[in-house]
């Protein structure tokens, strides 16, 4: 009878799931503020008088401030509070909101974007760390975990479409001013529906700690894209040699700390360890996306909207995936859920390696839908293994150690995928470039497919087509040599996780 009242007492009830939905809101803004810049840019750009230095830092200043803040504010949550650090963060955002939509200037919008960014990191681990707290039962949290993270999916696809239709209808600001609504309410409602937690002997911020974390993370990420838009050059290098170097500096402290800012015991459970590295090498070949994306553009010659009306399939599988994985894992084991969804992403993959120039949108669509349902059960199954398997008061930390390694993973997956696309793509032009091309647009041409279809403008007629046509051409095998290496690193990491998680139960199996 005792049993059946400690399981009654872990059921949440509807005040959770009320409260469930208030936690997506401000999830699906800030995913949404990530991909809402790709269109506005332009209308910036021509507004504000933003240089072409200065239209990159509105877009990174936000990923950047986002992912070297995440495990400074998962852990400042767990001292402080998660709900009251979650108000607040929902009070910056909407006041940099604000701020940012009336920018007057390259420099202010700069500004105020970093401090969205810095709002965004108390957000995202705040969000995850009390949707633990608010559901105790395995079940029920796991799924809870899935609608979290397809709020999350859901932001980066409705990003380019609210966008649009505002910029239709609005000045570009408008973009911005759809966090305030949303971060008012959460404000109004989260004293009501979200319990608050904390650390009950959580000690003092360890400020060093904190310092080395920011070193580390942020020159670490700026090296990476850098690396991506210029290629491996002396800044690049520099910047990642320096984040490595703080990053052994911040690891080595956190081993000496009573009271770390990141607790690195938690990676002592080997079930937090594997589903960490199965998400990294995921998140890592998310990067395709982008291929994807440019393919759909500058190939197709479709326009934004029409890309993003291809790809939603895609995002809609990935979304279904991720609500129903929680709910098929009570009945079988996760790792053979898990393993099974990564041998259909691995037919995604190869799908896309047979996608031509003339080979229509069927076979993308069909690969991409494929590609992006198969890798869903991992991350909805293995964040709930990773939040589920911390202690309690260790909730917030092990959310933003999530967080950050999804970051981290991306921001090299781009990097990776991102070179081995251009190598191939400059590999394959270098027999299309003439003695009729001009030294300019032959650079332009070199460098990317974007500068081939610029360069075709200021040539010939009959050069220009060919010189875009085989641009196309290498621009598609490109893509054809990242999707493989994807397929490859899936098919590791379904090994990986097969193996090294194949002791899991089903969910609520105990």
């Amino acid at each position: 009878m005792n049993h059946v009242m400690i399981e009654a007492d872990k059921q949440a009830g509807i005040r959770e799931w009320i409260g469930l939905a208030v936690l997506g809101l401000p999830t699906l803004l800030v995913s949404i503020d990530v991909s809402v810049m790709i269109l506005a840019l332009p209308h910036i750009g021509a507004d504000l008088g933003a240089d072409s230095t200065q239209q990159l830092w509105i877009i990174d200043i936000y990923g950047f401030m986002l992912a070297g803040f995440l495990i400074t504010m998962g852990t400042l949550g767990d001292q402080v509070g998660r709900r009251k650090l979650l108000m607040i963060g929902g009070a910056a955002f909407a006041f940099a909101s604000m701020l940012a939509a009336f920018s007057q200037s390259a420099e202010m919008l700069i500004a105020s974007r970093a401090i969205l960014g810095i709002a965004g990191a108390t957000l995202a681990p705040s969000t995850l760390a009390l949707i633990s707290t608010m559901f105790r039962d395995p079940k029920q949290r796991s799924f809870a975990i899935g609608v979290w993270l397809v709020c999350f999916m859901g932001g980066m696809a409705l990003g380019p479409l609210v966008g649009g239709a505002m910029l239709e209808h609005f000045w570009w600001g408008s973009v911005f001013l759809l966090g305030v609504p949303v971060m008012l309410l959460l404000l109004v409602s989260a004293p009501k529906l979200l319990p608050e937690y904390r650390d009950p002997i959580a000690a003092r911020l360890d400020l060093i700690s904190v310092a080395l974390s920011l070193a580390s993370i942020l020159p670490f990420i700026y090296g990476l894209k850098e690396s991506v838009k210029y290629g491996l050059n002396l800044i690049s290098v520099f910047t990642i040699v320096f984040g490595i170097f703080f990053g052994t500096l911040f690891v080595l402290r956190q081993r000496k700390l009573s009271n770390p800012l990141l607790d690195l015991r938690l990676f002592a459970k080997p079930t937090i360890r594997i589903a960490l590295v199965g998400m990294f090498g995921i998140t890592l070949t998310g990067a395709l996306m982008l291929f994807v994306a440019q393919y759909l553009q500058f190939v197709q010659g479709l326009s934004p909207l029409k890309a993003g009306l291809c790809m939603l399939p895609g995002v809609l599988m990935s979304m279904v995936g991720m609500l129903i994985s929680p709910l098929i894992a009570r009945r079988i084991r996760p790792a053979s859920l898990i393993g099974t969804g990564l041998m259909i992403s691995t037919l995604g993959c190869v799908l896309l390696t047979q996608v031509q120039v003339e080979s229509g949108l069927m076979i993308l669509v069909v690969g991409y839908a494929l590609f992006n349902l198969g890798t869903a059960p991992l991350p909805s199954l293995a964040t709930d293994l990773v939040v589920g398997s911390a202690p309690p008061e260790k909730a917030g930390s092990a959310a933003s150690l999530s967080e950050t390694n999804a970051e981290f993973a991306f921001s090299l997956g781009i990097a990776i995928l991102g070179s081995v696309g251009t190598a191939v793509y400059r590999a394959q032009i270098a027999s299309a470039i003439t003695s009729d091309i001009p030294p300019s647009e032959e650079h332009a041409s070199r460098d990317s497919l974007a500068g081939a279809m610029s360069a075709v403008e200021m040539l010939p007629e009959h050069v220009g087509m060919v010189l875009l046509s085989s641009a196309r051409e290498a621009f598609t095998s490109g893509m054809q040599a990242v999707a493989a290496i994807c397929a490859i690193v899936i098919i590791g990491i379904a090994i990986l996780t097969m193996t090294g998680l194949r002791q899991v139960k089903p969910i609520g199996k105990g």
